[in-house]
């Protein structure tokens, strides 16, 4: 019976092999030291007919062979398919592209206007955290009851996210007042500035 040479199994076609339970079941009893149908079938409560079928695939496929007359798993085929087909390389923690960075965060973090998971990774974290401190008005002093508020409507921990807000000083805290320090700020006045004294430019 022709069987795939281990080199060219890849880790999908591994678990595609065992990911029929009649199959794994088959496949672990091996592993445990079943080495004929009987001993699986004894081990595993299935039928003598689907441990057959099974075992033909799993041999097939390269998982297992007969060796003096006991069929044997192939434990070491899941690191063989591993060696020869490794992981594509993980993506930069953050992108060169700011703009694109920070949509790339929103969309796996972000659902429906909340957060549905805070990022591990510091740098994605980092954008998450300078969108939601927009939310805050530079120049604006905030009592933490306001701030707990427009935080609660990100997320439901709201007081671990404004730790984190403080924490990487995109808001500053003083005597119980919280105001915006970090964060992007919208540099187009728009068509009529006004400067700070109120007088039109």
């Amino acid at each position: 019976m022709a069987t795939e040479p281990i080199s060219d199994l890849s880790p999908e076609l591994l678990i595609g092999l065992l990911a029929e339970p009649d199959r794994l079941a088959t496949f672990a009893a091996m592993v445990l030291g079943a080495g004929d149908p009987a001993e699986v079938a004894e081990r595993t409560g299935l039928p003598a007919r689907t441990v057959v079928a099974a075992l033909r695939r799993l041999e097939t496929g390269g998982l297992v062979e007969t060796v003096d007359g006991r069929t044997v798993a192939l434990v070491g085929a899941f690191k063989e398919a591993v060696r020869a087909h490794p992981p594509a390389a993980a993506e930069p923690d953050v992108e060169l592209d700011p703009d694109r960075a920070t949509a790339t965060v929103l969309r796996a973090f972000v659902r429906d206007g909340r957060i549905s998971q805070m990022p591990a990774a510091q740098g994605k974290r980092r954008l998450l955290l300078e969108h939601v401190v927009t939310t805050f008005e530079p120049g604006v002093r905030y009592s933490e009851r306001e701030v707990n508020a427009l935080l609660r409507a990100w997320y439901d921990d709201y007081a671990a996210l404004r730790r984190y807000l403080v924490d990487e000083v995109l808001l500053t805290r003083r005597d119980g007042v919280y105001w915006r320090s970090g964060g992007p700020v919208d540099l187009d006045p728009g068509p009529a500035a006004t400067d700070p004294d109120g007088i039109d430019r």
